[in-house]
C-alpha cells in the first residue's frame, strides 16, 4: 500500500472510534441517572468528584490518564484510540451532562430503563471504539499489562482490579447500589453480543502508536 492509501485507511477508521467513544460516554451518563449504582469505574470517579473541583468528565480524564500510564509502565504500548479514549470520553461526559440529553427519572421503572439502556450502548460503544484496531483503552490496557507481568489469568486480574476499584470508589462515596450488580455481570454479555453481530475479528491485533506512526510516515 502506497503512503496516500494507509492515510486513507486511517482516517476511514475514524468515525467508528469517535462514534464509540461518545456512545461510551452517553451509556456511562445512562449509567448514572439511572441512580440504581455505578460500574466500578463508575463509583470511583463519581467519588472523586465529591473530593476535588473537578467535574466527572475531567475525572475521567485525570484517571484515565494515570491508569493509561501504569499500563504503558507495565508493558502494554498504548495505541493512537488509548489516547482518544482517555481524552474524548471524558470531554463526551460534560458535554452530554451540559446539553441535557439524557433524561432522569424518578421512578424505578424509568431508572431501570436508563440502566439496561445504558448497558447496551456500553456494549455498542466498545464495539464501534474497538473495531478499527487503533489501540485498546487505558483500563484494558492495565488489565493487560499486570496480566503479562503476574502471569495470571485475565480473569483473576480484571477481578482483583474491578473489586480494588470499587472499594475505593465505595470509600469515596461513590454511588454504589443494584445497579452496579446488574451492570458488572451483564456489561460483558452486552459487549460480546455487539462484538458477534458486528464480526469483530479477534484475531487481528491491534496496532500501537509506534507502529501507527511508522505506517503513516514510512515512503
Amino acid at each position: 500500500m502506497t503512503l496516500r492509501d494507509n492515510w486513507l485507511s486511517f482516517l476511514g477508521k475514524l468515525p467508528s472510534l469517535f462514534f464509540g467513544l461518545f456512545l461510551f460516554a452517553l451509556g456511562a451518563v445512562m449509567n448514572l441517572y439511572s441512580n440504581l449504582g455505578m460500574s466500578p469505574w463508575g463509583v470511583l470517579q463519581v467519588g472523586i468528584t465529591y473530593k476535588v473541583p473537578l467535574t466527572l468528565g475531567q475525572v475521567s480524564q485525570a484517571v484515565g490518564l494515570v491508569v493509561l500510564v501504569i499500563g504503558w509502565l507495565l508493558g502494554f504500548a498504548p495505541g493512537f484510540a488509548t489516547f482518544m479514549n482517555m481524552y474524548f470520553i471524558g470531554l463526551f461526559i460534560d458535554l452530554i451532562m451540559e446539553w441535557g440529553i439524557v433524561p432522569m427519572y424518578d421512578g424505578l421503572p424509568g431508572e431501570l430503563a436508563l440502566l439496561l439502556g445504558g448497558i447496551i450502548v456500553l456494549g455498542a460503544g466498545s464495539y464501534f471504539y474497538m473495531n478499527p484496531k487503533l489501540g485498546a483503552g487505558p483500563r484494558d490496557g492495565l488489565m493487560l499489562g499486570f496480566v503479562q507481568k503476574l502471569d495470571r489469568p485475565v480473569s483473576h486480574v480484571r477481578g482483583a482490579i474491578e473489586v480494588t476499584v470499587l472499594v475505593l470508589g465505595y470509600i469515596l462515596g461513590g454511588p454504589v447500589g443494584i445497579g452496579t450488580v446488574i451492570t458488572a455481570l451483564t456489561v460483558g454479555y452486552s459487549v460480546q453480543l455487539f462484538f458477534k453481530l458486528g464480526r469483530y475479528d479477534r484475531k487481528s491485533s491491534h496496532m500501537d502508536l509506534v507502529e501507527l506512526i511508522r505506517l503513516l510516515t514510512r515512503d
